[in-house]
């Protein structure tokens, strides 16, 4: 019996001996880390519309299965003022951006079909193509004549599915964006469906934190997702799509056919969240301003911008990352180092994110301590 995990204990090590071993940290420190970008998520507001929920009588769990009893009335009242903020035809809500991304994709793509992908899409993207039943392809990042060209040869070889673009349209480790209008061209010229992960621009960009895919609203080819558990505070993915596409889903995809409903209370939430940032744009203001602030301290030090709120500092040496991540956290700023396989090999880096939860003062002193962390490590 002593030698059942044998195996994984020698891949821990293997890990460990190559400074890429994972342990679970305490939050401590000023948020340089979370993706709560508006501060919402520990916010007064939000605090209060808890109080409200429990009030209503709202139930924290769902007791179920959407398609069994777990339904609740704030389920289907959030999907459709979704679908309205988001401008599409439906949306559908789920426990997590995880389970959503593989409901996506291995549920809608079918067999015949081709999934083209970016190379630097989510993971949670990737085990749904796995267990999907189209074949999938990884296209260059941000390169729609990659796409293009994968798509042609696929064609000229025989391929009569449907092709399947995904992006991000803000990526979660690099900060920049995808090429949204040329990849939707693409998905146009070839009669294909264009999947937009929003995750990380959810509420921080577009009219009413509607995103950066706001300008395709209205497409019959289009799929956007939008995580509650990054900027809106809260948890849960909603997939906003043609309304045959949540049909399908409901009746076909397994991750969410077999899934506990998410909690009622939290749907309630979802929704009071979409109004809080619909309503105050002045959170998104903010948040730009203190990008701008974070962007000029950094390019004194000759690092470049991302133009995002999330900030690489590509260090490549997966030990020399995380000598500085921890000279960081010393200095109480939460920065934490990001190693391969979440960034591809040689590219560990900080990632340094800017939410407001921190002002231009925390900013500041953030910058001095990174300056002198690199220059010693």
């Amino acid at each position: 019996m002593a030698n059942i995990f044998t195996a994984h204990r020698a891949d821990l090590e293997a890990l460990a001996a190559d400074d890429r071993r994972r342990m679970l940290a305490p939050r401590t420190g000023l948020d340089f880390a979370s993706n709560d970008y508006l501060g919402l998520a520990g916010s007064y507001a939000l605090n209060e519309a808890v109080a409200q929920g429990l009030q209503r009588g709202l139930p924290a769990g769902s007791g179920g299965s959407r398609l069994l009893r777990g339904n609740h009335d704030e389920h289907e009242a959030l999907e459709a003022h979704a679908a309205r903020h988001y401008g599409s035809e439906a949306a559908l809500y789920f426990p997590t951006g995880f389970a959503a991304n593989a409901a996506i994709f291995s549920t809608l793509p079918q067999r015949g079909d081709l999934i083209v992908h970016d190379e630097l899409i989510h993971a949670s993207a990737h085990d749904g193509m796995k267990l999907g039943r189209a074949g999938h392809v990884e296209a260059r990042h941000n390169d729609a004549q990659a796409f293009d060209d994968i798509i042609k040869r696929w064609r000229a070889g025989g391929g009569g599915g449907t092709p399947w673009i995904a992006a991000e349209s803000l990526y979660s480790m690099d900060g920049d964006r995808a090429p949204l209008a040329d990849l939707a061209a693409v998905a146009d010229r070839h009669d294909g469906v264009l999947v937009i992960d929003e995750a990380h621009a959810t509420g921080v960009y577009g009219p009413a934190g509607q995103g950066l895919a706001h300008d395709l609203t209205g497409r019959d080819n289009l799929i956007t997702l939008h995580t509650c558990g990054k900027a809106l505070g809260c948890e849960g993915a909603l997939v906003c799509a043609p309304a045959i596409v949540r049909d399908f889903i409901v009746n076909r995809g397994r991750p969410f056919i077999f899934s506990t409903a998410p909690s009622p209370l939290m749907a309630w939430l979802v929704r009071q969240a979409l109004e809080i940032v619909a309503n105050e744009p002045e959170r998104q203001g903010r948040l730009h301003g203190l990008i701008r602030r974070a962007e000029t301290r950094l390019a004194a030090l000759g690092l470049p911008a991302s133009g995002s709120q999330i900030i690489p500092v590509v260090i490549g040496d997966n030990a020399r990352t995380m000598r500085i991540a921890a000279a960081l956290q010393a200095d109480g700023f939460d920065i934490r180092g990001i190693r391969p396989p979440t960034v591809p090999h040689g590219t560990a880096r900080l990632r340094i994110a800017i939410t407001l939860n921190v002002g231009e003062r925390e900013i500041d002193a953030m910058t001095e301590s990174l300056s002198a962390a690199m220059a010693a490590a």
